[in-house]
């Protein structure tokens, strides 16, 4: 089959979802473009920072459009491209939009809480701080999932027999580490200029695409040969400054910026597609067991993940930009159209992976990002790019990718452990408590252990991350406004969910009886997996507890 006919099959289905089913949504709850949000009530300059709609969108698509559509997309895919297409716009459309648009609204129509404190609402004051124990240890395994993702697309030595030496890639890796750096330098001016002159319109458009253009010339012209370890330990170091600083300073301007690289990467993929019009090799359905993967029930929608349905999206929601909404009126195309955006780059994602594999339907070799960055890459040479820039501008695309997400799940996450000690009268707290709440000490705890997780390797570690993922998806329906809608999606995450945290354990018990389990890897992934299927038993239990409370007193 064309891949161009399957990209204008999914952008139709998802447009009309946005323009029918996300308007329908937004009229149903009640958006009122008149009404003060909290960022204009709350405005502090750092976390409550009213801002422009397409900005927030931004934010939004940059922060959630991480790893997850391209790696899972292409991951799933040895199931066959069909039933991928099939869940990324049904999960898209009924389940990931709706989650993220709902999240958002909530928050927003909460005086910008985030999903912990809006859940103690409906599952009660001991439900909030497990489920904001549950969001902390997700923010750890993303953390650790992507920084190990960044570090390896950066670095520029292989290791053999023990001896480290220069890759073939070594330069366009150091290069797009080194745009990356100077991403960061020239994000920080934007949002500085930002801040005094207050660009709109056509010159911040401008403005934008100069500072990005220049992190691209500098970046290329003085690449850094680093390896992995370094590269980690810089991207601990960014993620840390940006979780404590001003939102308007370096994450605002750096997602900004990065929306050009993401609508140049789409355009280039989109546009290679048109031209080339290439056939998807793949084959349609293998079959519903895969000897890699396992079965398609669990596995095809964990793997999937944030194409389709995430948890995650839920916390940058109602965690950062639902405190930088100026009027409810931006949230229709924050919550919902930065979602349905998000499910069109996974199936361009397949449809990459698709065009790349042999004529026979075998996979082509290498990582997914490697797979989708050669794969594009191969479309922009065609319209005349020279392979070094195209090789440059793919990989620093990919990677932006991942780091994106990382400085929102840091913030995230260092929120998140600050909610789960704070009580309402902190000028009062007793001083242990007002140290674990302090943002420095907060964020710096949440990167240790995030850091441990590194350990494990990010191929380890993804399992985990689709599961809690998706699990994360299921609790926060939690909060809908009308039960009976979303009872459904609500018990088929948590099967599918709990199916494959149940399935990862028991093969991780299965390689320590084997006595091929290594602590940092197996056992670390073990006692997340045990940890997470606790805390999500529990909350899913008072909750219907709390429900059931409710009903009986009103």
């Amino acid at each position: 089959m064309n891949t161009l006919v399957i990209v204008l099959i999914a952008a139709v289905c998802l447009f009309a979802a946005y323009v029918l089913y996300g308007r329908w949504l937004a009229k149903k709850w009640g958006i009122d473009p008149k009404a003060e949000t909290p960022a204009v009530l709350h405005n502090d300059g750092q976390d409550y920072v009213p801002t422009d709609g397409w900005t927030v969108f931004a934010h939004q698509f940059s922060s959630i459009a991480g790893a997850g559509p391209v790696t899972g997309a292409i991951q799933a895919a040895a199931f066959g491209w069909l039933p991928v297409l099939l869940w990324i716009l049904l999960g898209g459309i009924f389940f990931g939009a709706v989650t993220d648009f709902g999240a958002l609204y909530a928050s927003v129509k909460n005086d910008g809480k985030s999903m912990g404190l809006l859940i103690e609402k409906y599952i009660g004051k001991a439900g909030r701080k497990l489920f904001l124990g549950f969001c902390w240890l997700f923010t750890l395994i993303v953390i650790a999932a992507f920084a190990d993702m960044v570090a390896d697309t950066f670095n520029a030595y292989v290791v053999t027999d023990g001896v480290a030496a220069l890759s073939e890639n070594a330069t366009v890796n150091g290069a797009a580490g080194s745009i990356s750096l100077f991403f960061i330098l020239f994000a920080a001016v934007f949002g500085l200029i930002q801040k005094k002159v207050k660009f709109t319109g056509w010159k911040e458009v401008v403005l934008g695409l100069v500072c990005t253009i220049l992190a691209f010339v500098f970046g290329m012209s003085f690449p850094v040969i680093l390896g992995k370890d370094m590269w980690i330990y810089i991207a601990f170091a960014f993620i840390f400054l940006a979780a404590v600083l001003p939102m308007w300073f370096l994450m605002q301007p750096r997602d900004y910026m990065s929306t050009f690289m993401f609508a140049g990467m789409i355009a280039g993929a989109v546009l290679g597609l048109v031209f080339a019009h290439p056939t998807m090799n793949l084959p349609a359905y293998t079959g519903f067991h895969n000897e890699s993967l396992g079965n398609l029930f669990p596995i095809l929608f964990v793997t999937v993940a944030c194409g389709a349905v995430s948890g995650f999206h839920s916390l940058v929601s109602s965690g950062t930009s639902s405190k930088t909404v100026s009027n409810e009126k931006d949230m229709l195309k924050v919550g919902y159209g930065a979602m349905v955006l998000e499910s069109l780059l996974a199936v361009i994602a397949l449809c990459v992976a698709g065009a790349a594999a042999g004529a026979d339907g075998t996979a082509a070799v290498g990582t997914p990002f490697q797979i989708f960055s050669s794969g594009v890459a191969g479309f922009l040479e065609m319209f005349g790019i020279p392979v070094y820039v195209a090789q440059c501008f793919m990989t620093m695309c990919v990677s932006a990718l991942a780091f994106t997400t990382l400085d929102s799940v840091a913030r995230i996450g260092r929120m998140s452990f600050q909610e789960l000690f704070s009580v309402d009268d902190m000028e009062h707290a007793e001083s242990w408590r007002k140290v674990l709440c302090n943002k420095y000490f907060a964020t710096l705890i949440t990167l240790i252990f995030g850091y441990i997780l590194t350990q494990v390797g990010y191929s380890n570690i993804w399992p985990l991350f689709g599961s809690a993922n998706q699990l994360l998806s299921a609790l926060v329906l939690i909060t809908g406004r009308e039960l009976r809608t979303l009872i459904p999606p609500f018990v088929i995450m948590l099967c599918v969910t709990f199916t494959a945290l149940v399935q990862r354990t028991i093969s991780l018990v299965q390689a320590f009886s084997a006595g091929t389990g290594v602590f940092m890897v197996e056992g670390l992934q073990l006692i997340v997996a045990v940890l997470l299927m606790i805390l999500g038993v529990t909350i899913v239990v008072t909750s219907g507890k709390e429900l059931v409370r409710k009903k009986a007193a009103g």
